[in-house]
């Protein structure tokens, strides 16, 4: 199921990618699940897994690509929540430029990720419960111009 709600969205530590050492680490997505959720979105559409780029420094995702006959398909994966987005190109950070999840996105969900839609990424951050973040993450969104919930999940601040 894509997850398209606007109401209630709250960003968990970790959101922005940032942390404060003395509250430990940040969760990470397991990348073995989301390159098998890859394959099998791949196996479903009859297509490949084509680049798979792991999360560094500073970026806060995971990309990959799925090339179907009619192209490929820009996947992103949070690196420390099981969030997933779709873009038409590959890029450092995101603002506004998702797509719609494709009809395999199930596999994704099948998987135990939540697919987010580009109407719940162009969310402004006005509607998001943005409670949890610092005042060095909220320097972050001022200096990069972030409005949106997508802004905030799939950057590369540094």
């Amino acid at each position: 199921m894509v997850n398209e709600g606007n109401i209630g969205f709250t960003l968990p530590r970790g959101a922005t990618g940032f942390f404060r050492p003395e509250e430990g680490p940040l969760p990470k997505t397991d990348l073995r699940v989301f390159r098998a959720a890859l394959y099998a979105a791949a196996r479903v559409v009859g297509g490949e897994v084509g680049e798979v780029e792991e999360q560094a420094y500073p970026r806060s995702f995971h990309t990959a690509t799925v090339v179907t006959r009619a192209g490929g398909n820009i996947v992103l994966c949070h690196a420390h929540h099981a969030w997933i987005a779709f873009a038409q190109t590959r890029r450092d950070w995101y603002g506004e430029e998702f797509l719609a999840p494709p009809p395999w996105a199930h596999t994704f969900t099948d998987a135990g990720f939540v697919v987010l839609g580009c109407e719940q990424l162009a969310t402004p951050l006005s509607n998001v419960d943005t409670s949890v973040l610092t005042r060095g993450e909220w320097r972050e969104v001022r200096f990069y111009g972030i409005t949106t919930l997508g802004g905030v999940l799939f950057n590369a601040w540094d």
